[in-house]
């Protein structure tokens, strides 16, 4: 074929998938419904960017002065708030056990009394690690109390023996830390989980509906008819397919850049432009990807389980929330072989670090990289278009 009649065969095709797109109610779902869905979840979910006033309960065994002021300093801190003060660790124990209160604060008896006299009593704290963000910040909050209580108790003893507080605190504090969070400085969970999340929702339902799209030519008999309107050529075809798919898609995947960076204003330190070719290239490499799936297991229903697997594995073998570096080689090594990840490498260089594009060029090449994939599995995808009885 020539250029110019494959170009005519690639719109006559694109307009049946247009038909075939817009007459099924599970392209409509898949490619604009959930994705929009999960972009307005996830953002209101975890629109405070932090969790606060999480429940912890106090047993205080002293009821002094001193740990009346403790506990009132913990429940100054934004993500905590005490619900409830007892004399007994077991009924706090039963609060944390019914999931009522995330972490227990326990002041011994005699701890005022001990702590002024230099016996050094202890202060422990519980929480619950079922709860995994919550657990982490109570016991942030709860460790920098003990950590107070430690250095209010230092002070006091040190007056007493006539130090000036210069003094004190240079035995207290010798080393002061200065820290300064990069890229997120407000902790927020939204810039730390939504920039990899929705790309991987939008990714996971590019891997489904490719996969879907083909397999039901399959599972319907109409493969052989898709494939003559492109003369049997499978390049032809499968860009006529995919094309209108892609637009689709990546038109979400720009009003998900614009939600994240330009309503929710989260950092883009290096401008729009890298960003908005990461995502389309997240978007073309799914698209490859999917075609591979079906290429392999050319039935609807095999599938549409592989794609399922491989895009629910994606959101942990990426890194955002277990660092790659820390997994087993062999899992380090396969992390290469998924696009999301090298989608989360960029976002975190260009948006949230905003290196130069140099140190970044790879992974856009990485992602072209999987455009390969149909290649691999064409002759595997085209006997099964033309030859392929489908078994239900």
């Amino acid at each position: 074929m020539t250029i110019q009649e494959s170009l005519h065969r690639i719109g006559q095709i694109a307009r049946r998938e247009t038909r075939r797109m817009t007459s099924q109610p599970v392209y409509l779902f898949g490619m604009i419904v959930a994705p929009l869905i999960c972009l307005v979840f996830f953002l209101s979910l975890m629109r405070e960017g932090l969790p606060t006033n999480l429940p912890v309960a106090v047993v205080d065994m002293d009821n002094s002065a001193t740990s009346r002021t403790l506990i009132r300093q913990l429940d100054a801190f934004e993500q905590t708030k005490v619900v409830m003060l007892s004399h007994s660790f077991t009924e706090a124990r039963q609060e944390m056990q019914k999931g009522n209160v995330y972490g227990i604060f326990y002041i011994p008896e005699d701890f005022a009394k001990e702590a002024t006299s230099g016996k050094q009593p202890k202060l422990s704290y519980y929480t619950n690690n079922t709860y995994l963000i919550a657990a982490s910040l109570l016991f942030r909050d709860m460790k920098t109390v003990s950590v107070l209580a430690n250095g209010s108790v230092g002070l006091q003893l040190g007056t007493a023996k006539g130090k000036t507080e210069a003094e004190i605190m240079g035995q207290l504090q010798p080393i002061v830390i200065d820290t300064h969070a990069i890229g997120n400085p407000w902790l927020n969970y939204s810039v730390y989980l939504n920039n990899t999340i929705l790309p991987g929702v939008l990714q996971l339902m590019i891997f489904l509906i490719t996969v879907f799209s083909i397999g039901t030519e399959l599972k319907n008999g109409t493969a052989r008819k898709w494939m003559a309107m492109g003369k049997n050529s499978l390049v032809v075809s499968l860009l006529g397919k995919i094309l209108p798919q892609t637009l689709v898609f990546t038109l979400v995947g720009f009003l998900f850049m614009a939600v994240l960076y330009g309503f929710s204003a989260f950092p883009l330190h290096s401008g729009w432009l890298p960003m908005l070719v990461a995502i389309f290239l997240l978007v073309i490499a799914s698209q490859a990807m999917g075609v591979f799936m079906i290429g392999v297991l050319p039935t609807l229903r095999l599938g549409l389980s592989f794609a399922s697997l491989f895009g629910m594995i994606s959101f942990s073998i990426v890194g955002f929330s277990y660092p790659l570096l820390a997994m087993d080689p062999i899992l380090q090594a396969l992390a290469r072989l998924f696009p999301l990840r090298h989608y989360f490498l960029i976002y975190v260089d260009q948006a949230l670090n905003g290196r130069d594009l140099f140190y970044t060029w790879s992974e856009y090449v990485w992602l072209l990289g999987f455009l390969i994939l149909p290649l691999l599995i064409g002759r595997n995808l085209k006997k099964a278009l033309l030859y392929f009885k489908y078994i239900p």
